[in-house]
């Protein structure tokens, strides 16, 4: 479960630079628009999604009020992430790449596969891999 400022905005953009695919029929909403509830599918993965409170703040905007914070988002690592796995991981990343998510880093060898890091709209850090073999 992961909480953005605009829940309506993160579905659109995880859409087109990761991938994923929304299940519209799990999508939940308040009377003035605001979404409680959302699903997006990755592979076989399921990622929940919503606006939890009209004063939720993101890692981005944290990190803009914050200087504790900034500071450890300079780290270029996933920090309070998701690691999600993909069939073909250098297609992933030049998705990504195209459409404008923040690459924490190039495409690398690591012991259990080949990855790359990326943080979406509002500052959540991703972990896309390729397992190994």
């Amino acid at each position: 479960m992961i909480a953005y400022e605009d829940a309506e905005a993160a579905l659109d953009w995880l859409a087109r630079a990761f991938g994923f695919r929304e299940r519209t029929e799990a999508r939940q909403t308040e009377p003035d628009g605001r979404i409680t509830h959302a699903e997006m599918e990755v592979g076989e993965g399921l990622i929940m999604l919503a606006t939890p409170t009209p004063d939720y703040r993101s890692p981005k905007r944290h990190a803009e009020e914050c200087d504790a914070a900034r500071r450890w988002l300079e780290a270029p690592w996933v920090i309070d992430g998701v690691l999600v796995l993909v069939e073909d991981v250098e297609a992933h990343f030049e998705q990504a790449r195209t459409t404008g998510a923040t690459l924490l880093s190039e495409l690398e060898e690591a012991p259990p596969g080949r990855l790359y890091r990326a943080a979406d709209l509002e500052g959540h850090r991703w972990m896309f891999m390729q397992p190994s073999g």
